[in-house]
């Protein structure tokens, strides 16, 4: 399943909504990426899943701030 390894962030339930307003259910996937993203800490390469919403704030923020914002340990 799509998921991302830090936040958690996986598919939702929505609906899909016609012309004549009938609803049938669907899901919102995730754009779930693998990543080798260079951690200069570590000194070394971590792969992870990442969404894109995730990678923004990773080159924003860096990894190791953003992994202990959401209590992961890299």
């Amino acid at each position: 399943m799509a998921r991302s390894q830090i936040t958690g962030k996986r598919r939702m339930l929505a609906n899909n909504v016609s012309h004549s307003n009938i609803k049938t259910k669907r899901w919102q996937l995730v754009n779930v990426q693998r990543r080798r993203i260079w951690v200069p800490e570590l000194n070394r390469f971590v792969r992870l899943d990442l969404t894109t919403r995730d990678l923004r704030t990773i080159d924003r923020i860096g990894l190791v701030a953003f992994a202990k914002k959401h209590g992961y340990k890299l």
